[in-house]
């Protein structure tokens, strides 16, 4: 199924706070503006996105979706990772839209085949649930229709999304897309995404080189 894609940024001042003293603040706002890069590149280059939403009150995240000819909603409130999500839902559902991945901005590792295999997948009625690395959160969402169920991110939400999936007579399934596996929020997120770097050079360049 062709889908959507909708990418949630939250402010950079306020977001990856958890990283601590790993990076300064400065260092995070690049980091941030570089990850959002690489994920809207690795999105162009999926066949079965066939639009792009970037929903943010964040200035610098304007420029870059715009730079690269992506729309952008504006989050004026910058309530949260869920509520944006439901805004681009929104969206996407007065466009037409029949199905919408709703992926994070700071997994610059994400692989366009990958992506486009687990939406080949999803039919009418799915709830596909990609889980973080850890098994307990959610990554990504893949919904048909995009209203399926209301996004509900945060700690225990792989669980949680498959019960509201089965709440609202969807089906429920966890898919696994590796490169969606690492997200970026703690120092030791951060470790494993340089060693990831490091193993495969040339994997998410604007990452790269904002670590570097």
């Amino acid at each position: 199924m062709r889908a959507t894609a909708i990418v949630p940024v939250k402010r950079f001042a306020a977001a990856k706070t958890r990283l601590g003293e790993a990076i300064t603040d400065a260092e995070r706002r690049t980091l941030g503006e570089a990850m959002l890069a690489d994920v809207l590149a690795a999105l162009e280059r999926c066949n079965r996105v066939e639009h792009t939403l970037v929903v943010t009150g964040e200035s610098t995240a304007r420029e870059v979706a715009a730079g690269l000819g992506v729309e952008v909603v504006f989050d004026a409130v910058d309530d949260g990772h869920s509520e944006a999500a439901t805004l681009g839902v929104r969206a996407a559902l007065a466009s037409g839209r029949e199905c919408a991945a709703l992926l994070p901005g700071d997994c610059p590792l994400l692989n366009a085949f990958e992506l486009d295999e687990a939406l080949e997948a999803v039919g009418s009625g799915t709830v596909g649930v990609v889980p973080d690395r850890h098994g307990t959160g959610t990554n990504a969402l893949l919904l048909a229709p995009p209203d399926a169920i209301v996004p509900a991110f945060g700690p225990g939400s792989c669980e949680r999304h498959q019960a509201l999936a089965r709440e609202a007579g969807a089906e429920p399934r966890v898919v696994a897309i590796p490169s969606l596996a690492l997200d970026l929020d703690t120092p030791e997120d951060l470790d494993e995404l340089r060693r990831a770097l490091r193993a495969e050079p040339g994997l998410a360049p604007a990452t790269a080189a904002a670590l570097a």
